[in-house]
């Protein structure tokens, strides 16, 4: 069963220049190493144990998703979810009718020089963006998401992450498969869009259409297809804010 949210993944043009912007925007950000495929990550992990990935390119890797997402522009790309039992979390994703492939192995050598591994089940196009890949660690789990966990800014954890979907009603089967529950309906006036809500752990995913043809919803897709449109993240002080886009690479970021 998905137990919560491990990660959301941001794709970068230059990963210092991430660093430095995520560091300014009162995160606390660790370089998390390299990766054997041509990528390489800094991460912003929080309180609640799920964190951001700052990931970018070395070089060109034509056809991965993630650069392809980032040739319409930096910014929020997938995310992970973690999961108690994958293979029976796979199986259920299947029935429900969703494509997602078998674990396979990846690793990645931290600056100090240990090196991670695990496995992932990745889910094929058209599944991928509107369904989270899973992991599962062989190295632990503590060792690959970093220990500074407090921030400047006061973030805490990952309230809610917000996928922007054509049908809502299609893309919660494989949560709700999974889960052995519905959805929850969810009304997002401030998007002009509505749809289906899952509580996950610490964590809620809303899977949003939008009502209107011109809203923000509506455009994201029309841009980027479906795929994470938005995380809203529980701080320790009151009020809700938005964070600057441009300054955190073009992902669509604030407090709640």
């Amino acid at each position: 069963m998905f137990t919560g949210i491990d990660h959301v993944a941001i794709v970068v043009n230059e990963l210092e220049s991430a660093v430095a912007s995520y560091s300014r925007a009162g995160f606390t950000v660790v370089r998390g190493g390299k990766h054997p495929i041509g990528t390489h990550n800094a991460l912003v992990a929080f309180a609640d144990g799920s964190y951001f990935e700052l990931i970018a390119f070395l070089m060109p890797q034509t056809g991965h998703p993630w650069q392809l997402a980032l040739a319409k522009g930096s910014g929020i790309v997938d995310f992970c979810m973690c999961t108690d039992n994958l293979a029976a979390d796979i199986d259920a994703m299947r029935r429900a009718g969703a494509k997602i492939g078998d674990p396979s192995p990846l690793t990645r050598d931290r600056p100090d020089g240990y090196r991670l591994s695990w496995v992932l089940a990745i889910p094929a196009p058209p599944f991928n963006g509107w369904l989270p890949f899973l992991i599962k660690d062989d190295t632990p789990r503590d060792e690959r998401v970093p220990r500074e966990r407090s921030h400047r800014n006061g973030a805490t954890g990952i309230r809610t992450l917000a996928l922007a979907v054509d049908d809502p009603g299609i893309t919660s089967r494989s949560y709700a498969r999974v889960l052995g529950r519905p959805g929850a309906p969810v009304d997002r006036a401030d998007l002009e869009g509505a749809g289906v809500s899952f509580t996950i752990g610490p964590n809620e995913v809303q899977m949003l259409a939008s009502k209107t043809e011109n809203g923000p919803l509506a455009g994201w897709i029309r841009d980027h297809g479906q795929s994470p449109f938005e995380v809203v993240l529980s701080h320790e002080s009151t009020g809700a804010a938005t964070l600057d886009t441009a300054l955190l690479q073009g992902a669509r970021i604030r407090f709640q």
